[in-house]
């Protein structure tokens, strides 16, 4: 969580888990990543499971949809906290008539020790989008990927879980998931950091985000009365 987020109406965290939907990216006119991470949701209850878990779950306001000028769609969201973290996101087409066409993801920031000692594991061999390198299309070729510029790449086709080295901390932080074929990787680094109000200059040492997701390629088209389940559990364990 950065110590510059603005915690304001309309305004998106800065750290956290920001829920993006129904778009990924920048849209002309609306806020970016779309209106889901800068929209109150409402509360929908709680609950506790025998194994000490506690689930809570919320649903986003039909006014979203409507100001995005979307189809009608029923959008919820649970968290789940026990030894992991197990975050879904339901989206459903409530339309008789149209289809509903999105991007969704789950953009988990975390908090490492030194980006200069984190390996990033489970993606070799994969093609991804290198938004900072002009959009270009490659293939990761090595086994543990390690950040030392701005990084922002869209990895196509990856269902299998990823791992998060952090030596600093002695720990491995695994990401799985499903319902996602999008794994997004994300560092602003120096330049884009100090650009960034509600980010602090050098907060890009001690982060790094690993995102679950559908987009670009994989945005979802749902038929009416269809509905589609993105789901990532976040774990730790040391090392």
């Amino acid at each position: 969580m950065s110590r510059q987020s603005q915690f304001a109406v309309g305004k998106a965290i800065r750290g956290g888990v920001p829920i993006v939907f129904p778009w990924f990216g920048a849209r002309e006119g609306f806020p970016d990543h779309g209106l889901a991470r800068v929209t109150e949701w409402e509360w929908e209850g709680s609950s506790a499971a025998p194994d000490g878990s506690v689930t809570l779950r919320f649903r986003l306001p039909d006014s979203a949809a409507r100001a995005a000028d979307a189809p009608s769609e029923n959008v919820t969201f649970s968290v789940s906290v026990s030894d992991k973290l197990t975050m879904e996101l339901v989206v459903g087409n409530s339309s008789r008539t149209e289809n509903l066409t999105f991007e969704n993801c789950l953009h988990t920031y975390f908090a490492i020790g030194d980006i200069a000692e984190v390996e990033i594991t489970g993606l070799k061999g994969t093609a991804y989008i290198d938004k900072v390198d002009n959009f270009r299309q490659k293939l990761e070729s090595s086994d543990a990927i390690r950040i030392n510029s701005e990084t922002d790449r869209v990895y196509l086709e990856t269902s299998a879980a990823v791992d998060i080295h952090d030596s600093r901390h002695h720990r491995n932080i695994r990401v799985e998931k499903s319902g996602s074929v999008s794994t997004v990787v994300w560092n602003p680094w120096v330049a884009k950091a100090k650009l960034m109000p509600d980010f602090g200059d050098n907060e890009f040492k001690q982060m790094v985000c690993v995102e679950s997701g559908n987009v670009a390629p994989h945005k979802i088209t749902l038929a009416p009365n269809q509905s589609a389940s993105l789901k990532a559990i976040l774990s730790s364990h040391p090392i």
